[in-house]
């Protein structure tokens, strides 16, 4: 670094000097009040953003991939194993993924499902809304 880089009050001459306070009133008040101005990305004359979305006809299927079960288990088990308040009346099973089936079965499993389309945009599902398939009960021959 060289010396004529540095002043001797301990500023570099390159870095900005930081107004004094009297200069800070005069730009808000030239700026005025920027909390009147209205987000354009929240939309315009958005009161409440708290408002309910408006439902729009959904795009996908009202069946649940095999996916998003496999996951909704895994998840869930995950969640009972490490003594997470169980959503169903329990008759015997200790095992986490039967509980967790038992509750997907019950639809009780409190998840929503993100389903994300094209043009960045997304469906939400909750897991009681979807139609659940057990395609393990076909393999062993239940109905």
């Amino acid at each position: 670094m060289a010396d004529e880089d540095y002043d001797m009050d301990g500023v570099y001459e390159d870095e900005p000097i930081e107004p004094e306070p009297d200069e800070v009133e005069e730009i808000e008040e030239e700026n005025g009040n920027l909390e009147d101005v209205p987000d354009p990305l929240l939309g315009e004359g958005e009161e409440n953003p708290e408002q309910e979305p408006v439902e729009r006809p959904r795009k996908t299927s009202k069946y649940m991939t095999k996916y998003e079960r496999a996951r909704i288990l895994g998840t869930r088990a995950v969640q009972i194993s490490m003594n997470a308040p169980v959503m169903v009346e329990l008759e015997g099973e200790t095992d986490p993924l039967e509980i967790a089936m038992k509750e997907l079965r019950e639809k009780k499993i409190p998840f929503t499902i993100r389903r994300y389309l094209p043009g960045r945009s997304y469906e939400d599902w909750g897991v009681d809304e979807l139609i659940v398939e057990d395609s393990w009960k076909r393999q062993v021959g239940g109905a």
